[in-house]
């Protein structure tokens, strides 16, 4: 009967989120350079603009909605686990790993500093900093819920990352022309300085078509999967951050509601980060062939989109834009830092 009662509750918001999320699949697929996310992250606020203020339209999605933007998106993190198989990434991604840990470190630096400096909401800054030196989408996905960041938050700092992403891609391999970049050492730069997996495909994809016989996509590709595998120790380092501090609250008693006096572990750690390593080690253990892990990532894929979709209607467009400025600053700055890095690193190990 609860299961009957929680699917009357919630069915109407998550149809709206897949019919939401179709078309935006589609133009992901179609441009993949602005990608799924973006596009179900637009089209959901342009309905959510619409119909937000009609009578009874948010009473009846609310549920269905809130369900999608939280638990959906996790089930995504936890299938794209299956999608890294970490021998191949330490076989192939090894080399990479002092630029990958050199980028990482700076736009995260980077991000912690502006927070400070310009007064930037601490979780906008933890998604702008996480989603700048990962993998974009997918890294906000898994850090919003660990960081309990609400659908404004997100679709800011998917917004902040696609507009970086875009510029990237077109101007990229432009930039590795000119400086004289070896393929391998444009895949690498691809690989550590684009920070979406859409946006480093096209931008190697680009690099390909302008130097036939080039690899350059296959080795962004590594290099963006080994980048992949820091959501793990990140994820996990900010669990136990929120976990102390929720500890302090419960000890102090300076908790609000339920959260007063009270601590429960069950409630505040990320378990599905767990099911996400779980996933990656299955797949590593068991050699599951991509006829298998394949299906399986598309299906990750598409939750995202989901999952953006559901945040896209849930956010007040206006506030947004009124609020943008200092995330995109911040985002512009963690962008520059890390293609400066990626740069210098490779000069300096003679890379190209």
């Amino acid at each position: 009967m609860e299961l009957i009662k929680d699917f009357k509750d919630l069915w109407r918001g998550v149809a709206l989120a897949l019919i939401i999320s179709v078309p935006a699949w589609f133009l992901g697929k179609r441009f993949e350079v602005i990608g799924g996310p973006v596009f179900a992250i637009l089209i959901g606020m342009a309905l959510g603009l619409a119909l937000r203020n009609r009578a009874g339209v948010s009473d009846a999605t609310s549920a269905g909605i809130k369900y999608t933007s939280k638990k959906i998106l996790q089930y995504a993190v936890i299938l794209l686990g299956f999608g890294l198989n970490l021998g191949e990434i330490a076989k192939v991604g090894a080399s990479s790993l002092p630029i990958i840990v050199s980028t990482i470190a700076t736009s995260l630096i980077i991000s912690f500093v502006l927070c400070r400096a310009l007064h930037i909401p601490r979780k906008i800054s933890t998604l702008v900093g996480v989603g700048s030196s990962i993998c974009g989408g997918s890294a906000i996905a898994a850090t919003a819920p660990v960081i309990d960041a609400d659908d404004e938050e997100i679709a800011q700092a998917i917004s902040v990352i696609f507009l970086f992403n875009i510029i990237a891609a077109l101007i990229f391999p432009s930039l590795g022309a000119m400086l004289g970049m070896s393929n391998d050492g444009f895949g690498l730069f691809a690989g550590t300085a684009v920070n979406d997996t859409s946006s480093v495909t096209a931008a190697a994809a680009a690099w390909d078509g302008m130097h036939p016989g080039s690899n350059a996509l296959d080795y962004a590709t590594i290099v963006k999967l080994t980048r992949t595998l820091a959501i793990i120790p990140i994820t996990l380092f900010l669990a136990f951050w929120q976990l102390r501090q929720a500890k302090r609250a419960a000890a102090a008693g300076t908790g609000t509601g339920e959260a007063a006096g009270t601590f429960d572990i069950k409630k505040i750690f990320p378990f599905f980060i767990l099911f996400f390593v779980l996933a990656s080690v299955i797949t590593t253990v068991f050699a599951l062939p991509v006829a298998v892990t394949a299906p399986i990532k598309t299906l990750s894929k598409f939750f995202i989109v989901m999952a953006m979709a559901a945040i896209g209607f849930n956010t007040d467009i206006v506030k947004l834009v009124k609020t943008g400025g200092k995330p995109i600053f911040m985002g512009l700055c963690c962008w520059i830092g890390i293609t400066c890095v990626s740069i210098g690193m490779q000069s300096a190990l003679g890379i190209w």
